[in-house]
């Protein structure tokens, strides 16, 4: 009896360390973080590296999380570039992206006044999202305080993280 193939989490744990820091700086542009998951290795299992990923994110400060939400494009916005990490953007903003013209002026209006309330970009988990939601979460964060929208944009690119991160471990990197 031969052994099992082994799963995509088994190749991102075998992979060279450049091509893992990759694969993971594509998940979330956080050193700190892929730093973890690559020196934490082996995870062995998606929930392992689900497990490390979240571990990992919950410890870091928060200039890392807003240096890795600076890397983030708006909402509605075409990613630029090519990596693994615009295309995971354009991937999750499809819908956005194919919104009505009112919608996505809308929300072009509802970033600038963001960016100028906060300081960043609007950041929301777009996966599985109708452009209407998104420009509800948008409309509703502008009325938070600095801390909370702070935490919510944490919640969200971890959120984001984690999906992109399952992919992987899904597709194999």
């Amino acid at each position: 009896m031969s052994d099992p193939s082994p799963g995509p989490a088994a190749g991102l744990d075998a992979l060279a360390d450049g091509a893992a820091r990759a694969a993971l700086h594509a998940c979330l542009a956080a050193p700190a973080w892929v730093d973890a998951l690559v020196t934490g290795r082996p995870h062995r299992t998606a929930g392992g590296w689900l497990a490390a990923a979240g571990a990992a994110y919950a410890a870091l400060p928060d200039g890392a999380v807003l240096a890795a939400l600076a890397t983030h494009p708006r909402i509605g916005a075409s990613p630029a570039g090519a990596g693994a990490d615009a295309a995971a953007s354009r991937r999750e903003q499809a819908q956005v992206t194919a919104a009505g013209d009112d919608v996505k002026a809308a929300i072009a209006e509802g970033n600038r006044a963001y960016e100028e309330r906060f300081g960043r970009v609007f950041l929301i988990r777009a996966a599985g999202r109708t452009p209407a939601e998104i420009l509800a979460e948008l409309t509703r964060r502008l009325a938070t305080d600095d801390g909370a929208e702070l935490a919510e944009a944490r919640e969200q690119l971890r959120q984001i993280t984690l999906l992109r991160l399952e992919r992987l471990l899904a597709e194999g990197p």
